[in-house]
Formats: structure tokens, C-alpha cells, sequence
């Protein structure tokens, strides 16, 4: 049966990698961009470990991750201690966000203005925090556009002050961190937890509270990070790493691997020990259930291990040598591919299949995988192409991301609430870490041939929290549309009806 089951997520990841890895050979075959032998080797390898990685990880988040998240959160609902739940939650949240690989990569750029564990301890305080409401919301029941109109105005107020503070090149990593933080391995465990506490609770809007924790989670880190530049004192200083493909490939490979399982092992440990004391203090579940987890983990491990160290070492390179000589093609070309590759590169996203397949089912349907990466493609290729022409006109990112929500904002209130809740979730998942490796870089090199390394906090940073909100807006319009088109029938029913000829009423006396 897992035999079936790999060879059915290889087939997926498959389809998922295939888009990206022919939209860079494609791009080489053009005079426009031309790159070493070497990195084509490695980038070709790559792409292959790359499909074994997703489907590994794939496989490890259907028999593990999210079964334990589910579990969680149905068993500490059931025994009716709110106090321990949302005290449950809280360290939680904290837990997994202390152990995601992507924020010491966070940490490790803002150093300069912020130590690494400070910053590493506040976004988990944060996320813990809002994992707390977000709970919070679905025990009480509260209408999620609201507590998000109220956050995303609070994350904006909080950017205003900042800008007073001439601080402007903050921003976009400020803004980024909340895609980041979101990552991997804390995604799949969340929304789970989510299904699992709504799942319980029951109620007519199950569905919907079903959704929305990784929307909220995704706001504490952007108001952590903001806070903290808002207290520190001066402007941070970026150094562009090296991009290249390294010299002694199998040394640097093993390193990064070493790096990499350290980073992960630290990740999904911490989830394993706070399951064990729950398994042990509330949850009671039975043995066979307890090894399929434990398998699960074991894959999850793999894949993510791999997904990571390919993505490092073959990714990174060609998105930064893309970059560089896409510029150099012109500004049509760099936003014409940044669109092309944006709408690929989310369908190799190990989170966002997760997501897909918890919205069809717990919508049973009525929201397709389709439909959800239809439009989550759609955003994201909008989002690179218009991060590129801010890149190239070199406006704040605000410009953007201050009109995105609140049209965003706006559309939750004119569709159903489902579809605001998916769609903000979305964001989140989106983000994950094939963005941060490869359309970064890509944004990196494109600004550094462009306006110079001095440049790239302001101008390239920022894209990662582009393409967490685009999503929103194209989903909510599947809703708006759905909401029209519900209208529209209703509409010509009551007209039909209406027309309907008398002496076709058949009366009783």
C-alpha cells in the first residue's frame, strides 16, 4: 500500500518539478541566457532528487503530520480544558517556530541590527501568540476577515512608523518574514491542528474555522520583526553571498546535508517530543496509529532533506545567473519570465499539495485542487512580474502591498468566508521554501546587475511577501465569482417563475 501510494506522489511531484525545469532549459536555449555546463549538470541532478524529495515529503505529510496535527487537535478539544489547549497552543506555536530551518536564515541576515536569538525568540513569541487566537477564534467562533482587517491595519501602522523613522529599507524583509517563518514543516502540523480543533467543535461553519491559522500565524512574525526594527537603533547592512556553484561539489554537497538534517531532525523533534507528552498525558492512541506516525516522520525527514540540500545547491545558483542576465536582455524579458516562472514554481511547493488537498476535502469538493492551483499559479506569476518592475523602478514595497489587502480586505466582506480563509492560508503557504531559494536569488541578481548589491535590502527583498499576498486576491475572486454567479441564477429563476403563462397553473378547489 506505501508502495502505491510513493509511486502515486512521484507521479505528482513529477508533474509539479517538470514546468520549472523546462522553463530554465527553455530560457538556456535562447540567446538570452547562457550558463556553464557545470550548472546545467548540477541544476539537471538536481531537478531529479528534487521530484523524490516532494514525493518523500508528500508521503511523510499524509501518514504523519497531518494525522498527528488532527489528533492533537481533536484530543485536547474533546477533554474540555480550554486553559490547557490554548496553553498547549501557545508553546506550540512557539516550538515549531524556534525550530523552522527558513527563520535562522531570517536571523542570520538581520544580525546587524538585531541578535539572532532575540529576533529568533520574539517571531516565536509572536507566532505563538496569534496560534493562540487563532484557536481562540475557532472555540468563540469570531469572524476571521475581522481579525485580520484589525492585524494587517495594525502591521501597516506599525510600517508607517518605520518610514518616520527612515528606516524604509526594512520593510521588505520585515514584510517577508511572515512567508517565511511559515515553512515546511510547521504548515502541514497547523493546518491540521485547525481541522482537527473545528472538526470537534462542530457547528454550521465548521468548514470555514476548519481554515485561517496559518493567515494569522503569518502575522506575528511581520509584527515582531517591525517591532524590533522599531527599536533598533540604525539600518542593516546586506552582503551578497556567494552563488556560484561550488568548486568541490561533493565536499560542499555533504556539508549542506549535514547542515540541512541537523536543521530538520531540530524541527521535527521538537514536534515528536510535544506529541509524545500529549500522546501519553491526553491522547491515548493506539500503537498501530503511533508506528504509521512514526514512519511518517521518517519520510518526512527524507524528502525534506533533500528537497532542501537540491534546492541549496542546484537552485540557488541558476536563479541568481537568471537573474543577472536577464536584465541584461531587457526589462521585457526579466518581467516576462519572472511572470512565466512564478506560475510554475509554486506547483514544485511541497505545503501548497498539502493545502490542496485539505481544501477539496474538507469543502467536499465545492473548492477543486484545480480551481486552488489554477489560481494560486496565477498570483504567484503575478506577483514575480510585478515584483520585477518595482525592482527596475525601484519603489517601496508598499506601493504594492498597502493596496493588495486592502482589496483583499474589501472582497472578504462581499464572499463567502470560506473562501477568505483559504485564501489567506494560501499566502502563507505559497511562501515556502522553493521561493526563498530560487525567485530570491533570482530577484537578487536581476537587482545587483540592475541598481547594485547596495540596493537589494530595498528592491529585491519584499518579493517573498508578494508572492504570500497575490494569492489572496485571485482566489477571493473564485469566490466573488462563485457569489455572481449563485446571483445570477437565483436571478433568472425568479424570472422564469415570474413569466411563467397562468394557464399553465393547474388551482385545487
Amino acid at each position: 500500500m506505501i508502495k502505491r501510494a510513493l509511486f502515486g506522489k512521484l507521479k505528482e511531484a513529477l508533474i509539479s518539478v517538470l514546468p520549472v525545469t523546462a522553463l530554465v532549459f527553455l530560457a538556456v536555449f535562447t540567446p538570452i541566457v547562457s550558463l556553464s555546463v557545470r550548472e546545467i549538470l548540477v541544476f539537471s541532478v538536481s531537478a531529479v532528487l528534487l521530484v523524490v524529495g516532494i514525493a518523500l515529503f508528500n508521503l511523510g505529510a499524509d501518514m504523519a503530520m497531518t494525522p498527528m496535527g488532527e489528533q492533537v487537535g481533536e484530543g485536547l478539544t474533546q477533554s474540555r480544558r480550554v486553559g490547557i489547549l490554548l496553553s498547549v497552543s501557545f508553546v506550540l506555536g512557539i516550538l515549531i517556530t524556534v525550530a523552522e530551518p527558513d527563520l535562522s536564515v531570517l536571523a542570520g541576515q538581520v544580525s546587524a541590527a538585531v541578535p539572532p536569538g532575540l529576533l529568533i525568540a520574539s517571531v516565536g513569541v509572536g507566532v505563538g501568540l496569534f496560534l493562540l487566537l487563532a484557536v481562540l477564534k475557532i472555540i468563540l467562533k469570531y469572524e476571521l476577515n475581522a481579525l485580520l482587517f484589525f492585524f494587517y491595519m495594525l502591521l501597516f501602522m506599525f510600517a508607517a512608523i518605520l518610514m518616520e523613522q527612515r528606516k524604509p529599507e526594512l520593510l521588505p524583509l520585515s514584510f517577508d518574514s511572515g512567508g517565511v517563518t511559515t515553512g515546511p514543516v510547521t504548515v502541514p502540523f497547523i493546518m491540521a491542528l485547525g481541522v482537527g480543533i473545528a472538526q470537534t467543535v462542530g457547528g454550521r461553519r465548521a468548514h470555514e474555522n476548519s481554515f485561517g491559522l496559518v493567515a494569522l500565524c503569518s502575522i506575528g512574525p511581520i509584527a515582531a520583526v517591525l517591532v524590533l526594527f522599531m527599536f533598533s537603533g540604525g539600518g542593516i547592512g546586506f552582503s551578497v553571498p556567494d552563488y556560484s556553484v561550488a568548486a568541490d561539489l561533493a565536499a560542499a554537497g555533504w556539508k549542506m546535508l549535514c547542515a540541512t538534517a541537523k536543521e530538520v531532525s531540530r524541527s521535527l523533534l521538537m514536534i515528536l517530543v510535544f506529541f509524545t507528552v500529549l500522546q501519553f498525558a491526553v491522547l491515548h492512541l493506539p500503537r498501530r496509529k503511533l508506528v504509521q506516525i512514526l514512519i511518517g516522520v521518517i519520510y518526512t525527514f527524507v524528502g525534506l532533506v533533500l528537497f532542501l540540500t537540491v534546492v541549496t545547491i542546484g537552485f540557488v545558483p541558476v536563479g541568481y545567473q537568471l537573474g543577472r542576465q536577464l536584465v541584461s536582455a531587457g526589462s521585457g524579458a526579466l518581467i516576462g519570465f519572472g511572470f512565466l516562472i512564478g506560475m510554475v514554481v509554486v506547483l514544485a511547493e511541497p505545503a501548497v499539495h498539502v493545502l490542496n488537498m485539505q481544501v477539496e476535502e474538507v469543502t467536499g469538493g465545492q473548492v477543486t485542487r484545480r480551481q486552488m492551483l489554477i489560481a494560486m499559479s496565477v498570483g504567484v506569476g503575478i506577483s514575480i512580474g510585478l515584483s520585477m518592475i518595482r525592482l527596475l523602478a525601484g519603489f517601496s514595497v508598499l506601493y504594492y502591498l498597502i493596496p493588495g489587502y486592502i482589496l483583499s480586505l474589501g472582497l472578504s466582506f462581499f464572499i463567502p468566508p470560506l473562501y477568505t480563509a483559504i485564501a489567506f492560508d494560501s499566502g502563507g503557504v505559497a511562501s515556502g521554501p522553493l521561493t526563498s531559494s530560487f525567485i530570491l536569488p533570482m530577484a537578487i541578481g536581476a537587482c545587483v546587475s540592475a541598481n547594485g548589491s547596495n540596493a537589494v535590502l530595498e528592491q529585491a527583498f519584499g518579493i517573498v511577501a508578494m508572492v504570500a499576498m497575490t494569492p489572496l486576491i485571485t482566489i477571493q475572486t473564485l469566490g466573488f465569482k462563485s457569489v455572481v454567479q449563485q446571483h445570477l441564477r437565483t436571478q433568472r429563476s425568479i424570472k422564469r417563475i415570474l413569466a411563467a403563462d397562468d394557464a399553465q397553473i393547474i388551482y385545487f378547489r
